[in-house]
């Protein structure tokens, strides 16, 4: 992510932005969580990409207590807003401070990996779709959402075994304003 991103979300900031958040994307991460929800294997390690406040990752928890669920944020204050709102799933749930680009996992160690509304702030989508494929096992799931008009180099996902791009729709908001990238490794 940009280095905006990590000097920007001071606490002050991340605690605000959690509330905007919470209010005006709540749609959105309940039919993230229900598509993760719904995709994720039993048991899978599922790791949130620009977590920010955690507001997904909670809500998995809510849905499947068999997920070892695991978010990383470029903001140190956005993990302590994440960290701090976990409250009875902050056992289940670890956050992390971390760049796309430089996940501290090893290789093929993730099962599913998400996120929502970051991947236009990657400033090098190849790097970091690289990165995502590293850390993703053999048959492991990237799902991507972000604003429709978001930049989308399909040439950065061109070693996944299938790409797929389409509309997200919610009840809420008859446009589709936001855009899906489902992506399966080897």
């Amino acid at each position: 992510m940009s280095d905006h991103s990590s000097t920007y979300f001071d606490r002050k900031r991340s605690a605000s932005y959690d509330r905007r958040a919470a209010r005006l994307l709540g749609g959105l991460y309940r039919r993230v969580a229900a598509d993760v929800a719904a995709l994720a294997a039993p048991g899978a390690v599922v790791l949130d990409v620009g977590t920010g406040p955690g507001r997904l990752l909670h809500q998995l928890a809510a849905r499947r207590a068999d997920l070892v669920l695991g978010g990383v944020d470029l903001s140190a204050d956005m993990v302590a807003v994440a960290n701090a709102a976990a409250g009875a799933w902050s056992s289940r749930i670890t956050f992390q401070v971390a760049d796309v680009t430089s996940l501290p996992r090893p290789d093929d160690s993730v099962d599913l990996i998400v996120s929502t509304l970051s991947m236009h702030e990657w400033p090098d989508h190849r790097r970091a779709v690289t990165e995502l494929r590293r850390v993703l096992r053999p048959g492991g799931l990237l799902l991507v959402y972000d604003f429709r008009f978001a930049r989308f180099e399909r040439e950065a996902f061109s070693d996944f075994a299938r790409v797929r791009r389409a509309p997200v729709r919610l009840k809420w908001w008859p446009m589709a304003l936001f855009a899906g990238v489902t992506a399966s490794k080897h």
